[in-house]
């Protein structure tokens, strides 16, 4: 009887909840760590006299760290197992935050900052893989685009330590670092006990351990429900794989050769229009809004309501992606995302400004819900980490030279410039989605990747 097919039959209960939970505080740390950045900004250019160059360099540390730790958790998720990835990527991102907080000069603070974003770029990129490889394929997409969903606490949870903590504080800036970093002890704690993929398992022949983990889980989902167990839907014996050692050419190689090429190119394509626009964004939307004449002050506050947005674009786009397909909910919303920043390109009142950037948050946020649902289910299992990290690191050049790109628009062009190339950025995608992306919804994730691979059907 396939293993696969016994977790895939199983309901959502509590244990994928409990799953979903330690998952998700994973990515609520992570999303505080890459907004805070926004507005510790202004107080590191006071506090060193840093100069713009300098300051869009701070803006770009983390997501230069992002792009070598989603590339790192990857390929080691596939070959050490993603369970030790997320934990040791998780134990990075606090050390490195502690010690940016405490950084008694600007080299310090900026290599420390870069070492932090390796650290939440490993655990941004391994989790999603993870947890998709427990969930049946009927309800994956909501799962995981709600997993995705908590980066929006911690966008908020930035915005409140922006409001509440760096702006009236004295050395406000490095408090709020700290109050991002101590509470990763308390989740390392929790996750201990956590299993290890079983189909990572299987894929590198540990069929017993995989065997292991499945009895474990339907035991645990039989006494949540109090119900007897779905029955195995068709008689399917696993082959346990050979393993495969991984390394980044040889996954690059994989990855853009026969058919995978066409999946690989549009979910890079994805990966890179989100996350410049994400980051030009959020980086520089506190600036902006000072820019336009609105305090310090106000503009934190603003900030809180753009980014409380977040929430219901995250989890909106979770439920319309089991019903509209993961391809078409990211070219809905990155649509949306479009409409939105050409919107608030032509708005000069402080007002319009902060609600067309909160329906522009809405959007790309969603976008984002969806694209964390859509990418593991492209690869197979025995790459799957890889390709999701790549992808995922191909996305962070986006992060990388947006804040700088959008710094020298918002000189020359000003504010309704740096927002009209957003929009022909998300433009771009939106087209590139509808025509090449893969339709996945409802579909596990060996019928979408490797039919026939590692299964034999018992006659």
């Amino acid at each position: 009887m396939s293993l696969l097919a016994r977790l895939d039959r199983l309901p959502l209960s509590r244990p994928h909840y409990l799953l979903l939970l330690l998952g998700g505080l994973g990515y609520t740390f992570d999303g505080m760590d890459a907004a805070v950045v926004a507005f510790l900004m202004p107080s590191v250019q006071e506090v060193w006299g840093l100069t713009n160059t300098q300051l869009g360099l701070v803006g770009s540390a983390a997501p230069f760290g992002f792009l070598f730790g989603a590339t790192c958790a990857g390929l080691l998720g596939d070959r050490i197992g993603r369970r030790k990835v997320m934990m040791w990527a998780l134990a990075a991102y606090a050390l490195f935050s502690v010690i940016a907080a405490v950084a008694p000069n600007y080299e310090v603070f900026l290599v420390a900052r870069v070492l932090a974003g390796f650290g939440t770029g490993a655990e941004s990129a391994i989790i999603a893989p993870f947890l998709a490889e427990f969930v049946p394929a009927a309800r994956r997409g909501w799962f995981v685009g709600a997993l995705a969903g908590f980066f929006s606490f911690g966008f908020v949870g930035a915005a409140l330590l922006g409001r509440f903590v760096v702006q009236p504080l004295p050395e406000g800036w490095r408090w709020a670092q700290v109050i991002t970093a101590l509470p990763i002890l308390m989740l390392l704690w929790w996750r201990r006990s956590l299993p290890e993929s079983p189909r990572y398992l299987l894929a590198t022949g540990r069929t017993a351990e995989a065997e292991q983990v499945v009895v474990d889980l339907e035991r645990k989902v039989q006494a949540a429900t109090k119900q007897p167990l779905p029955p195995v839907p068709e008689a399917v014996v696993d082959k346990p794989a050979e393993a495969r050692k991984i390394g980044l050419f040889s996954a690059l190689k994989y990855l853009w050769s026969g058919g995978m090429a066409g999946r690989t190119a549009i979910t890079w394509l994805i990966w890179f229009v989100i996350t410049f626009s994400y980051y030009g964004f959020f980086t520089w939307i506190p600036t902006l809004l000072v820019q336009q004449g609105i305090t310090v002050t106000k503009s934190f506050e603003f900030s809180i309501i753009i980014y409380l947005a977040q929430v219901p674009g995250y989890f909106s786009a979770a439920w319309l992606g089991e019903y509209l397909d993961r391809k078409n909910t990211i070219a809905l919303y990155l649509a949306g995302a479009a409409a939105s920043a050409f919107w608030m390109s032509q708005m000069t009142d402080p007002v319009l400004i902060t609600f067309s950037a909160a329906v522009l948050s809405f959007f790309l946020n969603g976008t984002y819900a969806a694209v964390y649902s859509y990418t593991p289910e492209v690869f197979p299992t025995w790459i799957r980490a890889s390709g999701t990290g790549l992808s995922s690191a191909f996305g962070r050049f986006g992060s990388i030279i947006a804040p700088s790109v959008i710094g020298v628009f918002a000189a020359s062009l000003g504010f309704a410039g740096v927002f009209g190339i957003t929009t022909a950025v998300l433009a771009v995608g939106v087209l590139c989605t509808l025509v090449f992306g893969l339709s996945t919804a409802g579909r596990s994730l060996e019928d979408l990747t490797e039919p026939g691979s590692r299964k034999e059907v018992v006659r």
